[in-house]
C-alpha cells in the first residue's frame, strides 16, 4: 500500500525550525545533560560591515578534553529558527552524545544573534561561521574567555570540523565551505542551489536571463518571518535593524522581494535581481567547495525541489569533490514534523535508527574520525513511498536514472508510445484574469488553510492521456518535455523589454487511476516562461519518485495558470498542433530503463 507524506498542519515558525519560546540557554551556566556538558557562549564578530554577536551553545562530551580531543560538528537553524528550537538543539545534542564536540548557534539575524538577515551570503554568513571555526581551532576565545582546546586538529589553527543542518541551515554549509577550506565534511539538507529558481522558477532549459513565475506564497511567507522578529525578540540588537522600509534584511534582499511582487521584470531590475539571487546561491560559488558533501533533499518539497540538489550534486561531482545524494521522503511541503517510519526525525535526533541518520554518521566517521574503512554508502539513494517495510524503503543506484522512455503528444489528445501513432490535430486554451488551476496552497500546512485536490478548469489547459499501462512504471528523476506552441498575442509582446510579457505556462504529470482519481506527485508543477514563443523549447519538470501502477494512465498537462504563482500578463490564447514527425515529446527517467 502506498504511503503518502502528510501535509503539514503546524505554525510557520515550527516548519522552518523555530519555536515561539525564547532561547533556553541565553544566560544558563554550563550544565550536564547525560554525558554531555552544555555551555552558553557569545562571540563578537565582524560581518557585512557590522559588528554583531553570535549566540551559541557548546556541547562537549564528558570524556573529551585537551588530552582526548574529538572532531567537531557545527550546526545552525533553519530560517526563522534559533539555536534553541526543538530540531537544531536536538541534533546538536545527538552529535555530542555520539562523541563529537558540537557547536550549535543561531544564524545571523535570528534568535539571540545580531546582524541583518543576509540569506546565507558567503561574504557575510559564511565569514561569520568561519569565526566560529577559529574558536574550534583554539585561535580565539568566546567573549567570556572560554576556549576550545579539546577539538582534534589537523594542523595548528585547522580543526577537524563538519557541518550539518537543513534548509537555511543547509545553504550556510556550502557558503562556509566556499570561504573556509578548513571545513572537512558537510551534510546540507533540503536547501537551494539557485535562489532565483527557488523563488521565481523557470523550468525552460537555456532560459538564461529570463526569470520564471513568482512563487508568491512561499516567498512572502519567508519575508514576513524575517520582518516579524521584534515580536519574538523585543530588545533587538541594534545591528539587526536596517532602515525603513527594510527593517531586518539586507537591503538587496528587500529589493529582490519588491521586484518579484511588482510582477514586472524590466531588463535593468531583472539583471539586479538575478545578480543578487545568484550571489547568495551555491550555483555561483560551488566551484570553490572542496569539502566532501552528503546532500539530502526532500521529495515533498515545492520550495526547494530535488532538481536543486541534483544541480549541486552534478557540479561538485564533476569537479571531483566526493559527493553523494539522498532523496528522502520529507521536505518543506510535508512530513518534516511527522516523518514516515524509519525516516530521520530532526525533533528526535534518531541518527542511529534511521537510514539517513546512519548515512550521516558514516559520513562523519569516515571524513572526521578518519575511519577509512567505514562505507559511506551508494552514490544515490531514494525513498519509495510504495514500500511498506521501513527497513527497505530506500533503493540505491550508482547514478541517477537516465531519460529512457519517450511518449508523444498526439493531435487527438492521446499520449502515445510511438511517433508513428501521432495523429494530426490542434487544440487551444486561454488564460483568464484570475488563476484557474490549482496545484497546492503552499501555506496549507503552515496556518491550517484548506487545500483542495489539484485541479484544472476546462478551457484553460490541455491534456494528453496515455493508454492504461501494461506494466508498472517507476519514474525516478526529472521528466523532460520538448514542445512547440503558438500564441500570436504572446509573440507580439515578448520583445517589449519586460520579461513579464513573455508567455507563461505550467507543465505537470498526473497519475490517473482506473476509477478516474488523479494524483499529482507531491503537487509539483513546472512553471515555464517561454523564452521565444516562435521556437521549440525544452523544459525540465521537478524530479519525482513515483510508481505508476499497471492499469493506470499518465496524463501530461500544460495549464495557463497556477494559483501558487504569478502568471501571464494579459490574455494569451495558446494553440498546440501535432502531426506525424512534428509532435511534442515527453521523456521519462524510468528506474531500470
Amino acid at each position: 500500500m502506498t504511503r503518502r507524506v502528510p501535509r503539514l498542519r503546524v505554525p510557520l515558525a515550527l516548519l522552518l525550525g523555530a519555536t515561539l519560546i525564547a532561547p533556553l540557554a541565553l544566560t544558563t551556566p554550563a550544565s550536564a545533560i547525560g554525558p554531555v556538558t552544555v555551555t552558553a557562549l557569545k562571540f563578537t564578530v565582524q560581518a557585512g560591515g557590522r559588528t554583531c554577536t553570535i549566540d551559541a551553545d557548546l556541547y562537549r562530551p564528558a570524556d573529551v578534553d585537551r588530552g582526548r580531543p574529538a572532531p567537531a560538528v557545527l550546526v545552525t537553524n533553519g530560517f526563522g529558527g534559533s539555536k534553541a528550537d526543538g530540531q537544531t538543539d536536538t541534533m546538536g545534542r545527538a552529535f555530542a552524545q555520539g562523541g563529537y564536540v558540537s557547536l550549535v548557534y543561531s544564524g545571523l539575524g535570528f534568535g539571540g544573534s545580531g546582524c541583518l538577515i543576509s540569506l546565507d551570503d558567503p561574504a557575510i554568513d559564511g565569514t561569520a561561521a568561519s569565526k566560529l571555526i577559529d574558536f574550534l581551532a583554539d585561535k580565539r576565545s568566546a567573549d567570556d574567555g572560554t576556549r576550545a582546546d579539546f577539538v582534534t586538529l589537523d594542523n595548528a589553527g585547522d580543526p577537524r570540523v563538519g557541518m550539518a543542518g537543513g534548509s537555511y541551515g543547509g545553504a550556510i554549509q556550502l557558503a562556509t565551505a566556499a570561504v573556509d577550506d578548513r571545513v572537512d565534511a558537510i551534510v546540507p539538507m533540503i536547501t537551494w542551489n539557485d535562489l532565483a529558481y527557488s523563488l521565481a522558477p523557470n523550468n525552460a532549459m537555456g532560459a538564461g536571463s529570463v526569470p520564471g513565475a513568482f512563487k508568491w506564497q512561499w516567498t512572502n511567507a519567508f519575508y514576513l518571518i524575517g520582518e516579524r522578529q521584534p515580536l519574538l525578540w523585543p530588545s533587538l540588537d541594534p545591528s539587526r535593524i536596517n532602515s525603513l522600509p527594510c527593517r531586518h534584511f539586507v537591503t538587496k534582499a528587500c529589493d529582490t522581494v519588491r521586484t518579484l511582487n511588482s510582477g514586472r521584470f524590466p531588463a535593468d531590475r531583472t539583471a539586479e535581481l538575478l545578480a543578487y539571487a545568484h550571489s547568495v546561491s551555491p550555483m555561483s560559488y560551488q566551484n570553490r567547495i572542496k569539502a566532501p558533501m552528503l546532500l539530502v533533499q526532500g521529495q515533498a518539497d515545492s520550495l526547494f525541489n530535488v532538481n536543486e540538489a541534483t544541480a549541486t550534486y552534478k557540479a561538485l561531482k564533476a569537479r571531483g569533490t566526493p559527493t553523494k545524494m539522498i532523496w528522502q521522503s520529507w521536505g518543506h511541503s510535508g512530513g518534516l514534523t511527522d516523518p514516515a517510519s524509519g525516516e530521520l526525525n530532526l525533533s528526535q535526533g534518531n541518527l542511529d535508527t534511521s537510514y539517513v541518520g546512519r548515512r550521516i554518521l558514516a559520513w562523519f566517521d569516515h571524513y572526521l574520525r578518519k575511519q577509512k574503512t567505514v562505507d559511506t554508502g551508494p552514490a544515490f539513494a531514494y525513498y519509495r513511498d510504495w514500500v511498506d517495510d521501513p527497513t527497505t524503503t530506500y533503493a540505491t543506484a550508482d547514478r541517477l536514472p537516465a531519460l529512457s522512455r519517450k511518449l508523444y503528444l498526439s493531435g487527438d489528445a492521446k499520449l502515445v508510445d510511438n511517433h508513428r501513432k501521432v495523429t494530426r490535430g490542434s487544440r487551444t486554451y486561454t488564460n483568464l484574469r484570475v488563476p484557474t488551476s490549482h496545484s497546492e496552497n503552499s501555506l496549507a500546512g503552515i496556518i491550517g488553510l484548506p487545500d483542495p485536490a489539484p485541479y484544472d478548469t476546462a478551457g484553460t489547459y490541455l491534456g494528453w492521456t496515455s493508454e492504461p499501462l501494461s506494466r508498472t512504471v517507476e519514474v525516478v528523476g526529472a521528466p523532460r518535455i520538448t514542445l512547440k506552441v503558438s500564441s500570436p498575442r504572446a509573440e507580439r509582446t515578448q520583445d517589449s523589454g519586460d520579461a513579464a510579457d513573455k508567455l507563461v505556462l505550467f507543465a505537470k504529470l498526473y497519475d490517473i487511476a482506473p476509477d478516474g482519481t488523479k494524483t499529482l506527485a507531491h503537487r509539483l508543477v513546472a512553471p515555464i516562461r517561454v523564452p521565444d514563443v516562435t521556437k521549440t523549447f525544452t523544459a525540465t519538470l521537478p524530479g519525482i519518485v513515483h510508481r505508476y501502477q499497471q492499469g493506470h494512465r499518465l496524463r501530461f498537462v500544460i495549464a495557463a495558470s497556477d494559483d501558487a504563482y504569478f502568471g501571464n500578463r494579459g490574455i494569451k490564447p495558446v494553440t498546440v498542433a501535432s502531426a506525424p514527425g512534428e509532435a511534442g515529446v515527453l521523456e521519462l527517467p524510468v528506474a531500470g530503463g
